[in-house]
């Protein structure tokens, strides 16, 4: 009979898990499954709106791109470039570029470059052939830009000289136009394909 009863006493002094200890161990396993979904979802819902952000600014980067219309017309003295004339038009979906040199913000800015010679901002005269009477590039819109090139960087650009010129929207990607003169300087009009 001893025996039994320290069986039993054994047996009440060993306690066993309760169903509200069992409660509260889910319940924290949920807190911590729920949290941890939340950092997740939180960190998924950052990611993809940093990734939107990288979306919308490269198509605003290229939304104010310009194409150009036909060729780098050069007028010449019989010795060297005096005049480049271009065509401007906008990408198809490109935003209004601000064609006016003379506007003291928001203004396109035209350099040029060549192996001796590095102009940042170059003057330029721009007369619009197809538009709406502004000198703003908008859609459909035709504008053809003249630089002088005796009077801006006193560069002269003789017969098979590579040159670059840069057109940079205040939006936008550039526009780069590199030609070659040809070996006569001899025309007046020359054509730089």
């Amino acid at each position: 009979m001893k025996r039994i009863r320290e069986y039993i006493r054994r047996v009440r002094e060993e306690r066993g898990i309760t169903g509200l200890e069992t409660a509260i161990v889910l319940i924290a396993f949920v807190v911590v499954a729920a949290v941890f979904a939340f950092v997740v979802l939180s960190t998924g819902l950052f990611s993809a709106e940093r990734g939107k952000e990288t979306v919308y600014a490269g198509l605003q980067k290229t939304r104010g791109s310009m194409e150009l219309t036909g060729g780098v017309i050069a007028t010449s003295d019989g010795t060297a470039v005096t005049d480049l004339t271009f065509g401007l038009t906008l990408a198809a979906g490109g935003d209004a570029v601000n064609l006016d040199s003379t506007d003291t913000t928001n203004v396109t800015v035209m350099s040029y470059i060549d192996t001796s010679v590095s102009t940042p901002d170059m003057d330029y005269t721009t007369t619009e052939i197809v538009g709406d009477g502004d000198l703003l590039l908008e859609p459909g819109e035709l504008a053809q830009v003249t630089i002088d090139m005796t009077a801006e960087c006193g560069c002269t650009i003789g017969a098979n000289e590579t040159f670059t010129l840069e057109v940079k929207p205040p939006s936008g990607s550039y526009l780069v136009v590199t030609r070659t003169t040809p070996a006569s300087m001899a025309e007046t009009v020359i054509n730089l394909n």
